[in-house]
């Protein structure tokens, strides 16, 4: 297991929601820094509970979760809005803003966070170079593919030179090139220094990575690589 400080850690984390479904309990584990984690397990199981929780849009019913130096327990307003430019978030259906180009569509993570004004276009400029989308500067979302558009939600998510991003399925609507390309950008982010935890169905990519696993199952983690000798996945829905 990675022994660096820990960007995300949850102490023993119940999350429960009227209907049932989705919520988590006496969750316990932690990110290091510069880690890549996957959180893997059928619909339902709790993976977007976590990473709503990771970005303390949920807070716990009863433990603790810590992201960036900063606790749940007593977070307030104003440091949740700083958190959110520590982190990075990127989403399976992209969230891009429709009549706003791919520049602007990345400027706009620095304007809502209160970044000066004179250095948002170079750091937006770096942040679209990083993902390789230069060309597609002044691009609208719906000229650009769905690979495309991942990239610039993952260069909006990267703008603020995060100490961890957190990916819900970002590859959950690409084909399989697309797939292929927006994981790779994921693991050279990461190479970079910067932590990962994405949650995904795509056990292929999973197995082939390496990388330490997370599985949830009904709101409970079954499993933990780092801690547990390797077994078989359950495939998710099974």
């Amino acid at each position: 297991m990675n022994s660096a400080p820990s960007v995300v850690r949850f102490a023993n984390v119940t999350r429960r929601f009227a209907r049932g479904a989705g919520g988590v309990q006496k969750i316990n584990f932690g990110v290091a820094k510069g880690e890549f984690v996957f959180l893997t397990g059928p619909s339902g199981a709790g993976k977007s509970t976590i990473l709503k929780l990771a970005r303390l849009e949920e807070r716990p019913d009863a433990g603790e979760v810590r992201v960036a130096g900063t606790s749940s327990l007593k977070a307030t307003r104003v440091d949740v809005a700083k958190l959110r430019r520590k982190i990075g978030i990127v989403f399976q259906d992209f969230r891009l803003l429709e009549d706003r180009t791919a520049f602007d569509n990345v400027a706009f993570a620095l304007e809502v966070t209160g970044a000066p004004t004179a250095g948002i276009g170079a750091r937006v400029q770096k942040a679209l170079e990083r993902v390789g989308l230069t060309s597609k500067l002044q691009a609208f979302p719906g000229e650009l593919s769905g690979g495309e558009q991942q990239r610039v939600a993952i260069a909006r998510a990267l703008v603020n030179d995060p100490l961890v991003v957190l990916a819900d399925e970002p590859t959950g609507n690409l084909d399989e090139r697309a797939t292929k390309a927006v994981f790779q950008l994921l693991r050279e982010i990461n190479a970079g220094g910067t932590a990962v935890l994405m949650a995904t169905h795509d056990l292929n990519l999973v197995r082939a990575s390496g990388y330490r696993t997370l599985e949830l199952n009904k709101g409970a983690l079954a499993y933990d690589s780092a801690e547990a000798a390797p077994a078989d996945l359950v495939e998710p829905g099974s």
